[in-house]
């Protein structure tokens, strides 16, 4: 069984958005069919949840920090190039629901394109059953059980303003693999702590422009200060959680609670990342 989640990784109400005009909804509470839902949901009725998010853009912009800053709460000033793809995964309780997300950490350096490139494909929640140990009274006990839409983080530094320019590039390299109607966006500025007020005004005015136009939530956070980073990644969590529970109850799909959902071991993606790494880089 996977450990619980840490305590502020539990996730009672919806996130506040980071701005109004960039935001993929503005309501401050979760939809209430959610809400119903889980609270439907019974404790002994065990299922895990999981999402596959992806992390992209250019080389440098601080997309490693980023993500170490919210799953380690470091900061590392030496900067290492992330070769192929890095996976992190962390844990949360939306709603007294477990639900995790898997961090793709995607490499931005063009020769690793064709690494990075393959785990865009289907980037949504891997998910396989297994079958619980559990009493065969339980057998017919309802669970909250969800398969989640992708979420694609396009990361750029506010402190240069060609990393803005390509993340319109970085997006559609990624969805050119997915189906735009059900993925979640979500366009990242880093670095913060680096610009002037004058500077970060103008940019992030182009990059509110730029969210509104691909329809990405926008948000803008300093890896080395850590400010807006949990934030940040409780609102991916919230609203992945939000979507996938309204699109299982748009389907009507029922499981069983015999079953348990267990998120995937990586192997299989590990193994793929070692074969592509031979045969195309």
């Amino acid at each position: 069984m996977l450990p619980p989640a840490k305590n502020d990784r539990i996730i009672s109400h919806l996130p506040k958005c980071f701005s109004p005009r960039a935001a993929l909804h503005t309501e401050d509470v979760f939809h209430p069919d959610v809400k119903a839902a889980c609270r439907d949901h019974r404790e002994d009725a065990v299922s895990f949840n999981v999402a596959k998010v992806i992390v992209v853009g250019d080389v440098s912009v601080g997309k490693t920090c980023l993500v170490s800053r919210f799953c380690r709460g470091a900061f590392d000033r030496n900067y290492k190039a992330t070769i192929g793809v890095d996976f992190q995964m962390e844990r949360f309780e939306v709603l007294g629901v477990p639900f995790s997300l898997q961090l793709w950490d995607t490499a931005g350096q063009e020769r690793f394109k064709c690494i990075a490139s393959t785990y865009y494909r289907g980037a949504q929640g891997q998910v396989s059953k297994v079958k619980a140990h559990k009493r065969q009274a339980d057998q017919d006990k309802p669970s909250l059980l969800c398969v989640c839409p992708p979420a694609i983080i396009v990361v750029f530094d506010l402190s240069t303003a060609s990393s803005l320019v390509h993340a319109r590039q970085w997006l559609e390299d990624a969805m050119r693999e997915n189906d735009p109607s059900s993925v979640l966006l979500f366009l990242v500025g880093t670095k913060k702590d680096l610009s002037s007020s004058e500077e970060l005004a103008d940019v992030e005015q182009e990059a509110i422009r730029l969210s509104e136009e691909i329809r990405a939530e926008y948000w803008a956070v300093s890896a080395k200060s850590g400010h807006g980073v949990r934030d940040f990644f409780l609102r991916v969590a919230a609203l992945t959680f939000e979507a996938n529970v309204l699109s299982e109850l748009e389907k009507g799909g029922s499981r069983s609670a015999g079953d348990i959902i267990k998120i995937t071991s990586g192997k299989d993606d590990e193994r793929k990342l070692a074969k592509r790494k031979s045969d195309c880089c």
